[in-house]
């Protein structure tokens, strides 16, 4: 009998080991976000920073995004979580778990670029959160606690490049970051504080490796590939990585009537080589990598009067660190030579750089089964968009959904991603992670 018994359990054991795995089969046939109520949150989000053309302006660190920042923390109460403010300024609403075992996280970002769009990040975000209302209607437990993140600015532009939130998160903030003001004088700490942060602890947002099982981010893909091939759901190979910089070019201001033209010291001129140059510098090799040089301010900004300052960013990406280090050095070489040419000084600071990062492959199969389960074709690509996920990256495993971008049009009030498209993604996200929850530490007791 004793020797029956042995044989018995030696055969159901591996059914034991994937009984989570096959409750989480049996739920695969329905749709469970409700799309209605994910679009009615999108448009109530986009009231906050509203622009009259359309889009919004819901740029990190203002009034209008403090003022949207209260509506997505409200909904989180409501859906039941446990919220909490990190010293950057994170947004983290927890689920408990059924075990003791690492909290699987998710979201994405709500802040906005200038005169932006409707649904870069709040697709993301607002998915997250109909994934917890989703669980909640089913009365669904999971494994693993559960976390909804709302990174703190991620688009960048006044303090600091982008991912500031995620890259607290990663640990990599350049020493110094919490005494930064941007042109007009304001603080970082002091936006840091009314936004429920704390930049002298800022440190502290630090997330140890090991403390996550794994990190989701939904996103419309910000490009056309997905609309063009009519494919509802990309799964992200992996992002690119970022370089900025800001340049500035010193010359002479000097009367524009009385001054000959070979004894000008023209900054603006010489910014605007020097613009040329990124540009041709960038396409002289084949390949994905992309630079931009997204505005320029001349000074003192008189019609009569010679520039005698001109400031400019240079942003370079791609997938290959190395390449961006390639590229930029070639344009700092062609800075130099501009520079004598033209009898200015053009002197860039050192580069914020975002790491490229490739997602975690058992993430990728996840979501590629998710989407089938749920009936939706999928396509592998690369993001050339920065994302938070990548910051990520460097302390947990990560996985990125992408829905389509009409047209491929982003950071613009024309940007949009159609209802059942959101909520495509949002039911990917949502099979998603009770599978991972399912197959994830499935060893552990």
């Amino acid at each position: 009998m004793r020797a029956f018994i042995n044989r018995i359990a030696i055969a159901t054991a591996p059914l034991i080991f994937f009984l989570p795995l096959l409750a989480y089969a049996q739920d695969n046939t329905n749709r469970h976000v409700n799309q209605d109520r994910l679009w009615q949150t999108l448009q109530q989000l986009s009231e906050f920073g509203k622009n009259p053309e359309g889009g919004v302006s819901r740029v990190g660190f203002t009034e209008a995004d403090l003022a949207g920042r209260a509506y997505v923390l409200g909904l989180m109460k409501d859906a039941g979580l446990e919220v909490r403010i990190d010293p950057a300024g994170n947004i983290f609403g927890h689920r408990a778990g059924s075990e003791n075992l690492p909290v699987l996280v998710f979201g994405s970002h709500i802040d906005s670029v200038p005169h932006g769009g409707n649904f870069d990040g709040d697709v993301g975000s607002l998915g997250a959160l109909e994934v917890i209302r989703a669980l909640n209607d089913r009365k669904k437990k999971t494994r693993h606690p559960l976390e909804v993140v709302i990174w703190t600015n991620e688009e960048g532009g006044r303090f600091y490049a982008g991912l500031v939130g995620s890259s607290a998160a990663a640990g990599v903030l350049p020493a110094g970051i919490a005494s930064r003001q941007d042109d007009a004088g304001e603080k970082l700490s002091d936006w840091l504080t009314r936004m429920g942060g704390n930049a002298s602890r800022i440190s502290e947002a630090r997330i140890s490796k090991g403390t996550l099982a794994g990190y989701l981010e939904l996103h419309i893909e910000q490009g056309a590939v997905l609309d063009e091939a009519k494919i509802p759901i990309g799964v992200v190979q992996g992002i690119v990585g970022i370089s900025q910089r800001t340049c500035t070019a010193t010359g002479f201001a000097n009367h524009a009537g009385t001054t000959p033209m070979d004894r000008r010291k023209d900054a603006l001129a010489a910014a605007s080589r020097a613009i040329l140059a990124v540009r041709e510098e960038v396409r002289r090799e084949p390949g994905r990598q992309v630079g931009t040089v997204g505005r320029i301010k001349a000074e003192p900004g008189a019609v009569n009067v010679i520039p005698g300052r001109a400031q400019f960013p240079v942003e370079l990406r791609d997938l290959d660190a190395a390449k961006i280090d390639q590229v930029a050095a070639r344009i700092l070489q062609r800075f130099d030579a501009i520079g004598k040419e033209e009898n200015v000084q053009i002197v860039c600071t050192p580069p914020d750089l975002h790491a490229p990062a490739l997602t975690t492959p058992a993430f990728r199969e996840a979501i590629r089964a998710s989407a089938a389960d749920a009936g939706l074709k999928t396509l592998d690509l690369p993001s050339g968009a920065g994302h938070d996920a990548q910051n990520v990256a460097r302390f947990a495993p990560v996985g990125m959904i992408f829905v389509p971008s009409r047209g491929g049009i982003s950071h613009s009030p024309l940007e949009y991603t159609a209802p059942d498209q959101a909520a495509n993604g949002a039911e990917v996200l949502y099979r998603t992670i009770l599978r991972l929850d399912a197959t994830l530490d499935a060893q552990k007791p």
